[in-house]
């Protein structure tokens, strides 16, 4: 079983400063998916605009496929949402030449349909921009002054972009079930096992360029070799002198980024190539493993800009948090930079997250 450091990595803003409760009930975690596509209220898929409640993106959109009397093959989302948590988020159904179907008898106290709207095009994986979260943190323990402090740090900063350790199930049992068919060289049969742990090993590697960038304070600073990328861009491009000094740094618009292994050498080159070589050395199986799957090399910035941050206290013992993140990050690593959290009922047990 794998802990939180070797999961995710050191923190970048001290010690945590606390502890608290995170979803003891669904409200707790509330996310709303910020997709900006204008709907054009005709064509032959139809938009969903979805609220659920402690149940997951897939087996919705196998309610939804049921009610509807299509194959779930033609249900598509932009992304997974927690399961635990409220949720909102857009799905399509494709209906080529089919009336709006009734779809109450996917409803009840999980799953609500909240809008739907007729598009000329189905939705595409990936095709959100953003998600928004309300966060409370219940059954605070930590005084308020210093929480207050350090999120004015994290507003100004950022915090690192790891990937959160429920991308790697329970204790890393994805991390160790990618480790252990690489070492075979083979590759599960199933297409969604297959893809979970695709994914649960690139995240790992990912961490572990971050976690060191982190240990050695590099992590929010551009340095010659990187290659760096905006915000909102898949693109990136290399740094030189110039591309170190450039004002959007500063301002959280521009970040160095790491690796999402796969096909080809790290196009990184100095310092951060002779990192990223190295961690890839030490997991030379999985990363081989990787690029034998077909995944193409791509990148994710280190730095996590954390949108339209806000924060109050309801009660004494309760943080409400509200803010944006870019689509892919994840909100659990930036309460890791306040508190640790522990589970509901047990105040003196921290969690591994």
């Amino acid at each position: 079983m794998m802990n939180v450091l070797q999961l995710l990595g050191p923190r970048a803003s001290g010690d945590a400063l606390g502890s608290a409760v995170l979803k003891a009930v669904a409200e707790d975690f509330q996310v709303d998916e910020v997709l900006d596509i204008p709907l054009s209220g005709q064509g032959e898929h139809l938009w969903l605009w979805v609220e659920k409640r402690d149940l997951n993106t897939e087996e919705a959109a196998r309610r939804l496929a049921r009610a509807a009397g299509v194959p779930v093959r033609s249900i598509s989302y932009a992304g997974l949402k927690d399961r635990q948590a409220l949720t909102r988020q857009w799905f399509s159904l494709h209906l080529p030449g089919k009336a709006d179907p009734d779809l109450s008898r996917a409803e009840d106290e999980t799953l609500r349909v909240l809008k739907q709207v007729r598009h000329t095009r189905k939705l595409q994986r990936g095709a959100h921009s953003a998600n928004g979260f309300t966060l409370r943190l219940t059954a605070l323990a930590a005084e308020h002054g210093a929480l207050d402090a350090r999120l004015e740090q994290l507003k100004a900063q950022g915090v690192p972009n790891y990937f959160g350790s429920q991308r790697f199930g329970h204790g890393g049992g994805n991390v160790h079930d990618a480790q252990d068919w690489a070492a075979r060289a083979a590759l599960p049969e199933q297409r969604n096992v297959r893809s979970r742990l695709l994914s649960a090993g690139r995240s790992y590697l990912f961490n572990q360029v971050l976690a060191a960038r982190v240990a050695d304070g590099s992590w929010q600073r551009a340095q010659v070799g990187d290659l760096l990328a905006f915000t909102d861009s898949r693109s990136f491009f290399a740094a030189g002198e110039a591309e170190c000094a450039d004002p959007r740094l500063a301002i959280l618009d521009l970040h160095p980024t790491g690796p999402l292994w796969g096909e080809g050498a790290t196009p990184t080159s100095a310092a951060t190539g002779a990192l990223e070589a190295s961690i890839g050395e030490q997991h030379l199986a999985l990363c081989n493993w990787l690029a034998r799957a077909g995944m193409s090399h791509e990148r994710r910035i280190l730095r996590l800009p954390i949108g339209g941050l806000t924060w109050h206290y309801p009660e004494p013992d309760i943080l409400q948090l509200e803010f944006v993140l870019p689509a892919g990050c994840f909100a659990t690593v930036v309460v890791r930079e306040l508190v640790d959290l522990v589970p509901a009922g047990q105040t003196d047990s921290p969690c591994v997250f």
